[in-house]
């Protein structure tokens, strides 16, 4: 090694190098010490003086590889050496990164296309991020475009560099959030997909394992990726992986790695310990794609393997979890059975089946627990199931409700829990659920009475079963009678549970038993914490002084404290998921964890409690109450006027309009009228002229009796259109009379709130445009006025014309024949006339009743003026009654807080409340930006 160490070194030609090199790898292997000792220098100056030729480059590479590797054979794996191994790899490798150069300088051979360079190239620096990850991470970091040059391999046509580069990248990234950023934004996630497309999906090889292990690294645990790729569409693209066929026999093991590892990576995006907001957008994106149908596809087939079953219920259960839409299909989805049955039903037989897998069994609870999770619909169809008017009376399907029961009351242990917390997750925080399962009756042997599921729950309880069974009971009615009252009075009624409950408590049991207790006394505590004094028995006092005769307070306060401190607590506080390792550790549920919480300090509040200052809480609580409802009650009172007002302003925005329509056909009908006088005036100047005519010749007209009836009929006319004209003329006054009315009265009016300003400014809008209404109709009236004049100059006119001819009518019979023509004539002209002075009489007729119209839309506004200023008057005097009421409240409140404060009471001002929920919320936007 020496001697060869020295021909590296000395040697000028390139081939006797070359060989040396070659002689070094092979001994590399079997002498790796005696090799790494003496040759590691030397090989990394071949790598920065011989780049020219990539042999000698490619068998060095491979020398430092097997120095540092720990991939040995399997021949020369004894008991002693891999300690020592990996000790010596490690060692080479802090040896090799002391120089950051070393590192530099293999990210520039890897960019060699050259497969003899390349590969081994990709293989060393694989094996340096194996045996000092984040030293040799923080140098490819910060060395340039250090994880864009190895993101190259990925598209690298030759299969070996490129899985080598998926290899290299998972080291790469292990527990690095930045560098999981750059690989991420190096368009990684479409690369990674199209492999795993190219080469099958599930079916593929150890490939599509290796880029699934990336794809996690990459995801889990950092948001902004997980936002990446579902902005990018990428999750669209998994829908793919989970399309199985119906002959599901037979699955090699790398398909069920495989598609265990694709479940995996749906649960990363959706996990409960990501943000909501991300999870909740992930959740609806995979069902818009498709993607949670395909998984209900898988959950109800056949002939699928039990861990991939059992995974693929885990993975529904968080896709559906507090999202309502997701909820409300899964709900909706059916076994493929004859009659067909809902899912769920199907997935809590197999809950409450004793020969069922337990990891199986935790699973169907997990789902169940995640389809009732902040989903009341869902909580409400479960509890109805139970409801004597919902029962299927025929017996042919078996409902949700019906297997909760029967695994209650199972002789199965693991069935009572599993059944008691799934009926308890269908009661959280749903107080009017809690007061319906108080309904629900069971027939427990024939003959006997029906009992209640409460009481049946508590004589079960009182029997002595197994521990894991009354931890399950105790659990589920701590859940039921937790901030319901109703429930407590119920339970509180049989005379026997509250000395069972003392009995328990008091007695001092073994380790096994302490779990027991604590449950025992976190009941009691609630019975006295939620207790309405509604039974004389057992009023809040009485039960704190049976308490302190049987127990003693600090016992008490000692048991209760069993629970958070004992080992399964503290797991099941960590994650909503059931995992336990075997069915004897299966004792608290997460979402009871955070109950405990909440109420173990109220409870040693609530004990240490005397009496008067029981009385003077529930006196605060009264009187909170009363001020919350008065306050409700006005919120409700300006709400319904606030609508009124609104609904006046639309009525208002109506009447415009219509005013508007109004005017447009006034304007209409004005042009008509024009038209129609301009045609009167061209008739007038052709029977001007025709009359001079006439009279140039000397020829008289002859009238007969035709004539002076069409003469008389024109007068009649004329005499009905001044009526008319001093008519309208009389209404217009009166609406002027009225206008100034409506002027002075709003001079009056004072200024009163906004909403009558408001008001009012519109009522003086719209008589304002009902005066500039009447304005234009004043002025139409005028011009029909000096047409009536025109139309009388007429008349006179004819009158002189028939005066003209009565001398000349004892003459007729010598000029008739000379005059007929004339005659005709005449009589077409007052003819045409007729019709006209019959056209302007409809006009006439017509602006009447647009001014009726107008006239009512007038009285119109001025009732609903009325209306309103008569509402603004009382919506006054009912807010000055409102600030009075409020300040009375408020003085009643400060006196009471200030008693609170003096006894010593700890309480939250509601403007601190809101004040912390705004940070909150702020804080919870912050994030979202950030995301």
């Amino acid at each position: 090694i020496q001697k060869l160490c020295d021909r590296v070194a000395s040697s000028t030609l390139l081939d006797d190098r070359r060989d040396a090199v070659r002689a070094l790898k092979s001994l590399s292997k079997k002498y790796r010490l005696e090799v790494g000792i003496q040759a590691m220098e030397h090989l990394i100056h071949v790598l920065q003086t011989d780049r020219s030729d990539s042999e000698i480059i490619g068998y060095a590479l491979d020398t430092l590889y097997n120095i540092i590797s720990n991939d040995l054979e399997e021949e020369e794996q004894e008991e002693n050496v891999p300690k020592q191994a990996d000790d010596l790899g490690s060692q080479f490798t802090e040896i090799f990164i002391k120089q950051q150069e070393n590192v530099t300088l293999l990210l520039t051979l890897v960019e060699e296309f050259d497969f003899h360079v390349r590969w081994p190239g990709v293989k060393l620096l694989t094996s340096l991020l194996k045996q000092q990850g984040p030293q040799v991470q923080q140098i490819i970091l910060v060395s340039p475009m250090g994880v864009s040059r190895l993101m190259d391999l990925l598209a690298d046509s030759r299969e070996v560099i490129r899985n080598d580069g998926v290899l290299l990248l998972q080291q790469l990234t292990k527990s690095n959030a930045a560098i999981q950023k750059i690989v991420a934004f190096e368009n990684a996630f479409e690369r990674l997909l199209d492999i795993i497309t190219e080469e099958g999906n599930s079916d593929g090889g150890i490939v599509v394992e290796d880029c699934l292990l990336l794809l996690q690294n990459l995801l889990k645990n950092n948001n902004s990726n997980q936002n990446f790729f579902k902005e990018g569409s990428y999750i669209q693209r998994m829908k793919p992986w989970f399309e199985v066929g119906d002959d599901n026999c037979g699955w090699s093991a790398q398909k069920v790695t495989n598609l265990h590892l694709m479940l995996q990576l749906v649960r990363v995006l959706v996990s409960p310990t990501n943000p909501p907001g991300a999870t909740s957008s992930c959740q609806k994106a995979m069902f818009h794609c498709g993607l949670l149908q395909q998984l209900c596809t898988i959950l109800m087939a056949t002939g699928v393997p039990a861990d991939i079953l059992t995974e693929t219920i885990n993975t529904v259960s968080e896709v559906i979890r507090g999202c309502q839409i997701n909820q409300d299909y899964f709900a909706s989805v059916n076994a493929p059975s004859n009659p067909p049955r809902p899912a769920i039903v199907v997935l809590l037989m197999s809950m409450v089946n004793e020969r069922q897998p337990f990891v199986l069994r935790c699973a169907v609870l997990y789902c169940f627990q995640c389809f009732l999770y902040k989903n009341q619909k869902g909580q409400g169809e479960i509890v109805s199931t139970l409801l004597p008017s919902t029962i299927d009376a025929t017996g042919n399907s078996v409902s949700a409700g019906q297997l909760l029961c029967g695994g209650l009351f199972s002789t199965d242990s693991l069935s009572n829990w599993c059944a008691a917390v799934a009926l308890a997750h269908a009661l959280q925080e749903n107080a009017p659920l809690k007061e319906q399962l108080l309904r629900v009756q069971l027939a427990t042997s024939i003959g006997n009475p029906p009992v209640s599921l409460l009481q049946q729950c508590t004589n079960i309880l009182s029997q002595g079963s197994k521990v894991q069974t009354r931890v399950g009971l105790l659990m589920l009615l701590c859940t039921w009678l937790s901030n319901c009252s109703i429930a407590v009075t119920h339970f509180l009624h049989n005379p026997a549970n509250i000395p069972f409950l003392t009995g328990q408590i008091a007695e001092n049991l073994g380790e096994e038993e302490q779990l027991v207790q604590g449950l025992c006394a976190l009941l009691l505590g609630i019975s006295i914490y939620y207790n309405d004094n509604s039974l004389e028995n057992y009023r809040k006092e009485k039960l704190k002084q049976l308490i302190e005769k049987r127990i003693g307070r600090e016992n008490f306060i000692e048991k209760l404290g069993f629970i958070s401190k004992h080992e399964l607590y503290s797991r099941a506080a960590q994650k909503p998921q059931p995992s336990f390792s075997s069915p004897d550790h299966m004792m608290f549920d997460h979402e009871f964890t955070k109950l405990v919480k909440e109420l173990e300090g109220v409870i040693s509040k609530a004990i240490y409690k005397s009496s008067e200052e029981d009385k003077k809480e529930e006196e605060v609580k009264k009187t909170l109450e009363q001020h919350d409802n008065i306050v409700t009650h006005y919120k409700k009172v300006i709400r319904e006027q606030d609508q009124e007002l609104e609904e006046l302003k639309q009525q208002i925005n109506t009447l415009k309009s219509q005013n508007e329509q109004l005017q447009t056909t006034v304007t209409q009908q004005v042009s008509q009228i024009q038209q129609h006088k301009d045609q009167y005036n061209l008739l007038k100047v052709q029977l001007g002229k025709d009359n001079q005519h006439h009279n140039s010749h000397g020829e008289t007209f002859q009238m007969n009796g035709i004539q002076l009836e069409e003469v008389s009929k024109l007068k009649e006319e004329l005499e009905e259109w001044k009526n008319k004209h001093e008519l309208l003329q009389g209404q217009l006054r009166e609406k002027e009379s009225v206008i100034e009315k409506l002027k002075s009265s709003q001079l009056e009016m004072g200024t009163t709130e906004q909403s009558s300003q408001t008001n009012k400014s519109g009522g003086s809008e719209l008589n304002n445009e009902l005066q500039k209404e009447l304005e234009t109709l004043r002025s139409q009236i005028q011009l029909q006025s000096t047409e009536i004049s025109k139309l009388q100059s007429e008349n006179q006119k004819l009158q002189l014309l028939n005066a003209a001819a009565d001398p000349v009518l004892g003459d007729c019979g010598a000029t008739t024949a000379k005059n007929s023509e004339a005659e005709g004539r005449l009589l077409q002209e007052v003819k045409e006339l007729k019709n006209e002075v019959k056209a302007l009489s409809e006009e006439k007729a017509s602006l009447k009743q647009h001014l009726d119209s107008s006239n009512s839309t007038v009285a119109i506004l001025q009732d609903q003026k009325s209306k309103l200023q008569q509402e603004v008057a009382e919506s006054k005097k009912e807010q000055d009654d409102l600030l009075v009421l409020l300040a009375d409240q408020d003085q009643k409140l400060s006196a009471l807080k200030n008693k609170l404060k003096e006894l010593g009471e700890p309480f939250e001002d509601e403007d601190d409340i809101e004040s912390g929920d705004q940070a909150d919320e702020d804080e919870d936007g912050e994030e979202e930006e950030q995301d």
